[in-house]
């Protein structure tokens, strides 16, 4: 599927232009100025792109008021030896996935794309977002109602979704994930579960939650995001629940199914957090050297379909 993915992503990117704009919409085009080598050295799994937006989603829970672009997220990708992206639909944009595309158009061998979608979305657009290097769909539902996944149309969904090869990535509190990922999992499908789990902030790793995220690992295709540790909890209390909540992934998990995130650009945490922050907590988090590799570059590749020849070596 890997192969099959770039192939389409890299001949889209030939008969558009590698030069098509990031932004849209009657706004200055925002074009991708920077670029650096194809060699993958590490890969930031997630990370938002947008504009302000003047007409959000209805029930958006957080609305910038700022432009994150993709130019500035290169820039932060140079400065920390990151070759890689993936980016992620941020909820307020709702199923509006222009930009995300647009980037991924403009960069196809750097970046790859988790979008939000209309459940009853038609089998040939899926096709058509696979083809610019989409490779999966992302469920936010955090302040949302729980979806039925037994009724329509979730199972013609998950089904287009598995021939398609693409993953779900889940964010939702820790309590309701065996509501959510039990069913995902049922269904045959991948599933990365984004910021740790989103353990309670006053049970941490004690979230019957988060400790059935670690006894899901042995299904083995279940992977966790070290990403978000301000998602957790007010203060220090998030960190403390990271430091906490990381040897147990990872020694459930092993590196081969975890990976990391900056969140950039911080929604709602933009005025506290960087991302040289958010790299640095993976040292902590994770100090050995060949696991944190395999985080950054084996495991993501692998996952979300980056070159080849590391996606091959990190399956085997």
């Amino acid at each position: 599927m890997c192969l099959q993915m770039k192939a389409r992503a890299v001949f889209f990117a030939w008969l558009v232009g590698a030069t098509l704009a990031v932004a849209g919409g009657g706004r200055s085009a925002d074009r991708v100025t920077i670029s650096s080598s194809s060699t993958l050295i590490a890969v930031d799994t997630h990370a938002h792109i947008f504009q302000r937006v003047s007409s959000p989603v209805a029930g958006a829970r957080y609305v910038p008021n700022y432009d994150a672009t993709l130019t500035e997220l290169f820039r932060r990708f140079a400065a920390h030896a990151i070759s890689h992206g993936v980016l992620v639909q941020p909820s307020f944009l709702g199923t509006d996935n222009t930009l995300l595309l647009a980037a991924l158009r403009a960069e196809p061998d750097r970046l790859r794309g988790v979008v939000v979608v209309d459940p009853g979305i038609a089998a040939a657009r899926l096709a058509e977002l696979a083809a610019v290097g989409v490779v999966g769909i992302r469920l936010n539902l955090v302040g949302q109602p729980l979806p039925e996944f037994q009724a329509a149309p979730w199972p013609a969904l998950f089904e287009e979704l598995k021939k398609l090869g693409w993953l779900v990535e889940v964010q939702r509190e820790a309590r309701d994930l065996p509501r959510l990922v039990g069913p995902l999992l049922a269904a045959g499908l991948n599933v990365v579960v984004d910021h740790f789990g989103r353990p309670d902030p006053k049970l941490g790793i004690e979230d019957p939650g988060f400790k059935y995220l670690l006894a899901q690992a042995w299904t083995r295709r279940l992977w966790v995001k070290l990403s978000g540790a301000y998602r957790n909890g007010p203060d220090d209390i998030g960190d403390a629940i990271a430091d906490a909540a990381a040897p147990l992934l990872l020694r459930a998990f092993g590196p081969e199914r975890l990976v990391w995130g900056s969140d950039w650009p911080h929604t709602q945490f933009e005025h506290a957090e960087e991302y040289a922050d958010a790299r640095g907590q993976l040292d902590r988090w994770i100090t050995d050297p060949a696991a944190r590799s395999a985080i950054l570059r084996t495991t993501p590749a692998a996952l979300f379909c980056f070159e080849p020849e590391v996606a091959k070596s990190a399956a085997r």
